[in-house]
């Protein structure tokens, strides 16, 4: 599987992490790290991610730019990791 780094700046609300880590199972990809922390205004959150799959990561991060409350997508590492499951 190819492993890939996602960033993710989003409004804060109680239910955007789920909604988060729902796009990402329905598009078949797992979370192999994640990090989360609150941004400078408090008002946003920035997530670090990264996830594996044998699909592209442009599909993901379209689908996660769709959500709502959901500001910024972007693909930290074009390079992917090969890893043996």
């Amino acid at each position: 599987m190819n492993q890939h780094q996602l960033s993710i700046e989003a409004r804060f609300r109680p239910e955007i992490l789920e909604r988060i880590l729902r796009v990402v199972r329905h598009r078949g990809f797992q979370v192999c790290t994640m990090n989360m922390a609150t941004a400078v205004n408090a008002e946003n959150i920035n997530i670090e991610m990264t996830v594996a799959s044998q699909r592209s990561v442009d599909l993901l991060s379209s689908q996660l730019s769709k959500l709502m409350d959901v500001a910024c997508v972007e693909i930290q590492q074009q390079t992917t990791q090969q890893i043996r499951a």
